[in-house]
């Protein structure tokens, strides 16, 4: 029998597999974002109260049922010829009629979000540049953003390429209306 030659591994390739592979700690996630590869540590108590009051309001008050997801990673087209991007977004809404989360991989095509959100961390940047050009890039109609260090709240739409075309930013304390298919002003009061 003879050994056939393997096609050698593209640089794009090695990071993905090297990625696919990795072991974190318990309560850390990693993601590859535009060709990087972040490890974050778990969350504080505030980040996680922000999460808790917008999920509250969606699940409340969306026209629409929506189902939630707080660790779905997504599989993201990237730029750049970087293999594709890899993210888990602070929080994913989908409608529930879809049942996207049922039977999904761990690393799941971002058909079908209809939301994502994001509350500053560790990484204040990476959350509010590199992620939003990856949910733009991916086609995710709405990305919430909580800036903690702003104290504001920024909801972009429209995606295109890699980025939204659209942006809407209020101070905490003030009410950011969400589109279709949530329908409803969501109310930040509690953030200060």
């Amino acid at each position: 029998m003879t050994a056939m030659a393997h096609e050698p591994l593209t640089q794009a390739e090695v990071l993905l597999e090297g990625f696919l592979a990795l072991d974190t700690p318990e309560g850390f996630r990693a993601e590859l974002i535009e060709g990087e590869i972040v490890v974050t540590p778990p969350p504080d108590g505030d980040h996680e109260d922000y999460i808790n009051q917008i999920v509250k309001q969606v699940i409340r008050r969306s026209r629409t049922d929506m189902d939630y997801s707080g660790n779905k990673g997504l599989k993201l087209r990237s730029g750049g010829g970087c293999p594709k991007d890899h993210v888990i977004p602070d929080g994913t809404f989908a409608p529930t009629d879809l049942r996207l989360y049922r039977g999904a991989d761990p690393w799941m095509p971002c058909d079908g979000v209809a939301m994502v959100l994001e509350v500053t961390s560790t990484r204040p940047k990476a959350d509010r540049e590199a992620k939003r050009r990856c949910y733009a890039r991916g086609g995710i109609p709405l990305h919430l953003l909580v800036d903690r260090e702003a104290s504001s709240t920024t909801l972009f739409s429209d995606p295109e390429n890699d980025d939204y075309r659209q942006l809407c930013t209020f101070p905490f304390g003030k009410q950011l209306a969400l589109p279709e298919p949530f329908a409803f002003d969501l109310d930040t009061t509690d953030f200060l």
